[in-house]
């Protein structure tokens, strides 16, 4: 199956039925108006010269119809991440993936400061430049029968790209994702029976759609069941969407811990009525957010856990199966086996190791990188590069990157255990963030980014209950404002150069 060949299904089905409700733009797409408007723009892309696409806009049903309409057009979108560097990310993608065309927006240029590129096509100008003689044209293919439609897009297969992501950069240069039409299909399947996912759910879609979560949980798989989708494209707006949520009434609102949190704190109890299934991923959840959502909207958060390299769902916690801590049981489909860093044995449960995945779900590979791919996928293996165990019920549990386990005096120390610790006892509203830097006579020396001053003393006292020694912080260090990637999780990468600048001027 192809994804935008469900989707034509889907449209067919449900013609009348509002496939978008664009809460920027006040306006609302019908099943069958969008299928008409993937039809006009894929006939424009059909025109380009490259096979890839690349596509630079915020969440809205401007942007879905795009990806829709690249796919039928037999471009594979290339996802560019505006909200952190637009211009070196479009110039890099371009370069990385050797392409000429950007779909984007003048506001949205103008929003994030980046000038007009070479190659840079305004997806505004395509809209006003229609002419009654294209939709004409595309609103007889629509009626048309559904085999009839599905031919007329450009021929690929279900093991083709669906799509090219960047992953986050927050420790090194992006890699380019391919990810194709059976791994985003085989994922939505599979998280899609655990939560249990129909048209009947309406999808406030929130999230980039240059980040995975957001592509392939609120734009391919409300696609995929027909449900309706309720845009918005600023995840940082929280009294605006928790209007929208208030008004909208979308029955499933995923998100990571930072922008639940956002929305926790605005809202007043009966605004997520409506909410059926809340899932937060992309970051830890702290318990203070569990317990926020339980307290004020009888809502209990699930959190799962993926990678763009995995479409991304690899784990979920489900209604009638909930350890909170935990990243949830592996989804139908997926394995996961946990290996000692050092020797490559399988652990057994309980045992910290590293985190493997293998299933349908699994990229295709980084694009023109062997080296890459090789070292990430052995025999069928991804090695997320994620540190974790799986208890005696099997349930996964994260215990971060291995990159952010440091040496200390001879002891390996997780960054993410500290940082939880930590977060527990900062008053409400303060963020922090552990990193190390090195230390001549240890090794690495631990150090709390943290967003406002607070009572050191105490905090490394309290700390000291549940951490050893080794593991807590030598400095606290104020950064008001913690980088943070498009997806709304912290950059560890910037925040470790920032702490080294500050303590280089020391």
């Amino acid at each position: 199956m192809l994804l935008h060949h469900r989707f034509i299904e889907t449209a067919k089905r449900q013609k009348e039925k509002t496939a978008f409700v664009d809460c920027l733009t006040k306006r609302q797409l019908s099943y069958s108006r969008t299928l008409i408007a993937s039809l006009i723009l894929a006939r424009r892309f059909r025109a380009l010269r490259d096979g890839f696409l690349g596509i630079m806009l915020p969440t809205s049903a401007g942007a879905g119809l795009t990806v829709i309409a690249s796919l039928m057009a037999g471009k594979v979108p290339v996802m560019i991440n505006y909200s952190t560097g637009a211009e070196q990310n479009a110039r890099y993608a371009k370069r990385k993936c050797d392409f000429h065309t950007i779909v984007t927006s003048r506001k949205l240029l103008e929003k994030v400061r980046c000038p007009e590129l070479e190659g840079m096509i305004f997806l505004e100008d395509i809209l006003d430049s229609v002419s009654k003689v294209e939709k004409l044209r595309a609103a007889t293919i629509s009626k048309m029968p559904t085999a009839v439609i599905k031919r007329l897009s450009v021929r690929v297969s279900e093991n083709d790209d669906a799509v090219i992501l960047f992953t986050s950069g927050s420790e090194k240069d992006p890699k380019a994702v391919e990810l194709t039409h059976r791994n985003i299909i085989s994922n939505i399947e599979s998280f899609s029976e655990v939560i249990e996912l129909s048209e009947r759910d309406r999808m406030l879609a929130i999230l980039p759609y240059f980040h995975v979560f957001g592509l392939t949980v609120t734009l391919w798989a409300p696609l995929y069941h027909g449900m309706t989708l309720i845009t918005y494209p600023n995840p940082l707006d929280f009294k605006k969407i928790t209007e929208i949520i208030r008004e909208q009434k979308p029955s499933m609102l995923v998100g990571t811990p930072s922008f639940l949190n956002g929305y926790l704190r605005v809202s007043e109890p009966g605004d997520f009525q409506s909410i059926r299934i809340a899932v937060t991923g992309a970051d830890k959840c702290p318990d203070a957010l569990r317990e926020g959502y339980r307290k004020k909207h009888g809502i209990e958060l699930l959190e799962g856990y993926g990678t763009t390299e995995t479409a991304p769902v690899i784990s979920v916690n489900r209604p009638e199966a909930n350890k909170p801590g935990s990243v949830g049981l592996p989804i139908p489909g997926v394995e996961v086996r946990i290996e000692d860093y050092q020797t490559g044995e399988i652990c057994p449960p309980n045992r910290v190791g590293r985190i493997l995945v293998k299933g349908p779900n699994v990229m295709k590979g980084y694009l023109d990188d062997l080296e890459e791919t090789s070292m990430r996928l052995r025999h069928g293996w991804y090695d997320t590069g994620d540190m974790g165990y799986i208890d005696e019920d099997g349930f996964l549990w994260h215990a971060g990157r291995l990159k952010r386990f440091v040496k200390v005096g001879g002891e390996m120390v997780s960054l993410v255990k500290v940082e939880d610790v930590l977060q527990k006892l900062l008053p409400d509203g303060v963020e922090c963030c552990v990193v190390d830097v090195p230390d001549a006579r240890k090794g690495a020396r631990i150090i709390a980014a943290v967003t406002k001053e607070v009572n050191e003393k105490a905090i490394i006292k309290a700390m000291s209950k549940e951490l050893p020694n080794i593991a807590l912080p030598r400095e606290f260090m104020i950064i008001e404002d913690l980088p943070k990637m498009g997806s709304g999780k912290i950059d560890f990468r910037r925040c470790t150069e920032l702490v080294q600048e500050e303590l280089s001027r020391a």
